[in-house]
């Protein structure tokens, strides 16, 4: 993604809410972002209708296998094929996806599926390092996640 409106959007409003004790500095203090469902602007990463962006990521404190957490908006429009190069969680928080795994990367094109859900608000999902997955949508969808990758990694 290499999106500096990512980690600009994810600055400015980004709020610490905690402040680590003067008798512990090895832990950092917690992080928010106040209503970031509907006020994270995650960017533009494939297509004309697909966005994504780390709201938080443990790469910014410097951990050996970071995290990184964020939303993915998809609009109507063309759909859109992502091989997982990490392991990944998403919700449904909003709107509709459709989501089919599909069989193989070299199958790509031929959209052999291997699974298919009509995912709708509050349906998780799991994406194993490997897995080659379609999303499409009706009337648009977002979803959180989380995936075992460095900042600005999909």
């Amino acid at each position: 993604m290499g999106s500096t409106a990512a980690a600009d959007n994810a600055s400015s409003a980004q709020q610490t809410s905690s402040k680590a004790s003067s008798d512990d500095t090895s832990v950092p203090p917690f992080s928010y972002y106040s209503n970031a469902q509907s006020d994270f602007k995650p960017p533009l990463i494939a297509n004309n209708n697909a966005f994504l962006g780390d709201v938080f990521s443990t790469s910014d404190i410097g951990r050996e296998h970071p995290l990184s957490a964020g939303f993915y908006r998809l609009e109507p429009g063309p759909e859109l094929v992502y091989t997982y190069t990490y392991d990944e969680m998403k919700i449904l928080v909003e709107g509709d996806m459709q989501i089919a795994q599909l069989k193989s990367a070299e199958e790509k094109e031929a959209g052999l599926v291997k699974e298919e859900v009509e995912a709708k608000k509050g349906d998780t999902f799991f994406f194993p390092k490997g897995a080659v997955v379609r999303f499409r949508t009706r009337e648009g969808g977002l979803a959180w996640f989380c995936g075992g990758r460095a900042r600005d990694g999909a």
